[in-house]
């Protein structure tokens, strides 16, 4: 029977005696936690050395020399590969009362590291431990499992007791709106968020797994009717998160890329609240790759532009190997396309609409730079669809 316990090692001097890649690994983990690592080892791997060489751990350059190595410690680590050694580190060790962790021998081992993982959540970090009595393999195993069900989002981290203090929000950009694209820490802060705060573009099938105690709060704005200002969007965002409340800002696309996600970062840190922003894929990217279109591709283009249609066309490339990206650019693809050609690309240049990316509905609808807004007119194109002009058009799936 064993007893997992957790210690704290911060500042304490930990012994490692043996400088192979057993004693590497273990000797990082030490250090990471924040214990003065002594290693005892004639020589040492590139691991070890490079931790010595930079003076993270200090080295004595010689055998084991008994008890008096010991002195000092709160632990001691032996992997020499010598069970003689190991044996002997382990017996001196056991005399000073000292907890001893055999690398060579776990069964007689009165201390094992147990295979651990770290998640982190908003609210701290949550340590998976994993012991198997002696088979390190299968606790590895485990506690790699078992991490991957944490981190997304199969457990819910939700913090348990009142926050002292405001709590935070994270801006997660929840990609082209198929729930498959989200990014694993997506996931994993839908599982410790009390409040989400969702946009029409965002992936909704994520909403259906979420807790009854999650309040969603649906600021999903439609073409030609914003019906949450953005105004108010950011003031809901302050309100939950100063009430304590841990918040996920669902975007759909990336926050950075026309989401207004810099705005609302900007607005929280001024209340004093901590934002963590996670990138999605923008649907500048996403949404011409679910119809076979790279924005770039060797020999055919060698950059792109992503504006929004909502706006005046700036000053861009006019040549067709430049691939240029529309956001929200269906209303204004008319005006738009005649920018284009006023100049000086050429009318012959390739176009498609791809509507509805990655969700059983799209669509792509293609022409040239002179015919596109009527084919869209006469195919009835709507939002929420992106415009792709340039010669990276040619390559898109075949139609039906």
């Amino acid at each position: 029977m064993s007893l997992p316990v957790a210690l704290d090692l911060r500042g304490r001097r930990v012994v490692a005696v043996g400088g192979g890649p057993v004693s590497a690994r273990r000797v990082a983990a030490f250090h990471a936690e924040g214990a003065r690592v002594h290693v005892v080892a004639p020589w040492l791997c590139e691991d070890l050395a490079g931790l010595a060489g930079t003076g993270e751990v200090t080295w004595a350059e010689r055998d084991y020399a008994g008890p008096e190595d010991l002195e000092g410690a709160w632990l001691v680590h032996t992997a020499t590969g010598d069970r003689l050694v190991d044996a002997t580190v382990r017996a001196d060790a056991q005399a000073a009362r000292l907890w001893c962790v055999d690398a060579t021998d776990a069964e007689a081992s009165a201390l094992a590291v147990l295979a651990r993982h770290r998640v982190t959540t908003p609210d701290g970090t949550l340590t998976v431990a994993v012991h198997a009595d002696g088979d390190p393999g299968l606790a590895r195993d485990a506690a790699r499992s078992l991490a991957r069900d944490l981190a997304t989002g199969g457990t819910d981290l939700r913090r348990r007791r009142p926050r002292r203090g405001p709590g935070w929000v994270a801006l997660v950009g929840g990609g082209p709106g198929d729930a498959g694209l989200l990014t694993a820490r997506g996931h994993e802060l839908l599982a410790a968020a009390d409040v989400v705060v969702v946009d029409r573009l965002a992936p909704r099938d994520l909403l259906e797994a979420l807790p009854a105690s999650v309040r969603v709060v649906d600021v999903g704005k439609l073409p030609g009717r914003h019906a949450v200002p953005q105004d108010r969007i950011t003031d809901v965002l302050l309100e939950e998160a100063l009430a304590g409340h841990g918040v996920v800002r669902l975007k759909g696309g990336d926050p950075y890329v026309f989401g207004r996600g810099g705005e609302e970062r900007l607005a929280c840190e001024a209340r004093g609240i901590a934002v963590e922003v996670v990138p999605g894929v923008t649907s500048a990217v996403a949404v011409p790759a679910a119809a076979g279109i790279p924005v770039t591709h060797r020999g055919v283009s060698r950059g792109f532009t992503v504006v929004t249609g909502h706006d005046e066309l700036p000053a861009l490339p006019t040549g067709s190997e430049h691939t240029l990206v529309l956001l929200m650019g269906v209303a204004t693809l008319g005006a738009s396309t005649r920018a284009l050609l006023a100049a000086g690309r050429a009318a012959d240049c390739p176009v498609a609409v791809v509507e509805r990316g990655w969700q059983p509905t799209q669509r792509t609808t293609v022409g040239t730079l002179g015919d596109i807004a009527e084919r869209a007119r006469a195919a009835g194109v709507e939002n929420p669809a992106v415009v792709v002009v340039g010669d990276v058009v040619r390559l898109a799936h075949p139609a039906g």
